[in-house]
C-alpha cells in the first residue's frame, strides 16, 4: 500500500484568478485524487482575523500563536468550517481576500500551515493549489505547474464571480487591487510567489478550462511513473 508520503502530488501554482483552483479540483476529480485549496486556509484564517478586530498582532509571536491557537480549519469535499461554522460562501467576499493577503505575510503563520497543508497528503495522491505549493510546501512534487493569465482576464474572472455571488464591485477597483495584490504575494519576505524552477507555466489566456485541464493531466501521465514523489 503506498504510504502519505509516498502519494504523488501535483502543484498548481499562480496568482489570483488565473484558474488554479477550478483547475485543481477537476484535475484531482480526474483523478481520483484529493484536493488541497490552500487559499481557502488563508481565507479561514484571514476571516478569523477580521471578526476578530484588526487590533490582532500579527507580528508578536507569542501573540500571533495564541491568535493560532483560537482557530480550527476543517475541510470537508468542498465545505470549509471555521470553529465548527460554514463559512465555504463567506470567505470567497473581497474583503476576506484582502485580509487573507494580509495574514500570509506573517512567517509564523505560514509556518503553522504548512503542517497543517501537508498533513491533507495521502493514497492515491493529492493536487494542491495556491502560491507556494511547489517551491515550499510540496518541494518534491511529481509534477509542478505555474498557472497565469493576463491582468485584465484575471480581473474579468474575478469580477463575473463576484457579480455572481451577489456583491457589487467595480472593474476598475479590480485591476488596481489584483496589481497590489500580485506584487505584496511576490515581494513577501517569507515564501513568495514565484514559479518553481521545475514548472511547467500555462497561460490560461483565452483558453477554456477543459483544455488546461488536459494540459495538466497530460504532463502528469506523461511523468516519470517511477517517481515516489
Amino acid at each position: 500500500m503506498e504510504s502519505a508520503l509516498q502519494a504523488p502530488v501535483i502543484t498548481i501554482d499562480g496568482p489570483s484568478g488565473s484558474g488554479k483552483g477550478t483547475v485543481a479540483r477537476q484535475v484531482a476529480n480526474r483523478l481520483g485524487f484529493s484536493y488541497l485549496d490552500s487559499g481557502a486556509l488563508y481565507r479561514s484564517v484571514g476571516l478569523f482575523y477580521l471578526n476578530g478586530g484588526e487590533s490582532n498582532n500579527l507580528i508578536d509571536p507569542v501573540s500571533v500563536k495564541k491568535f493560532m491557537d483560537e482557530i480550527r480549519i476543517e475541510l470537508s469535499g468542498d465545505t470549509i468550517f471555521l470553529n465548527g461554522e460554514d463559512v465555504t460562501k463567506q470567505i470567497r467576499e473581497e474583503s476576506v481576500s484582502m485580509a487573507a493577503s494580509k495574514v500570509a505575510k506573517s512567517e509564523i503563520i505560514r509556518g503553522l500551515m504548512y503542517e497543517l497543508q501537508r498533513n491533507v497528503r495521502h493514497a492515491p495522491g493529492l493536487v494542491a493549489d495556491g502560491r507556494d505549493m511547489g517551491t515550499t510546501v510540496f518541494p518534491g512534487a511529481r509534477i509542478k505547474i505555474y498557472l497565469t493569465a493576463s491582468l485584465e482576464e484575471r480581473a474579468r474572472r474575478r469580477y463575473l464571480q463576484l457579480v455572481e455571488s451577489g456583491e457589487r464591485v467595480k472593474m476598475e477597483s479590480l485591476v488596481v487591487e489584483m496589481r497590489r495584490r500580485d506584487l505584496e504575494d511576490s515581494s513577501r519576505s517569507s515564501s513568495p510567489m514565484r514559479q518553481a524552477e521545475s514548472a511547467i507555466e500555462i497561460d490560461s489566456t483565452g483558453k477554456g478550462i477543459a483544455e488546461v485541464v488536459q494540459d495538466v493531466l497530460d504532463a502528469f501521465y506523461s511523468s516519470n511513473c517511477n517517481s515516489s514523489q
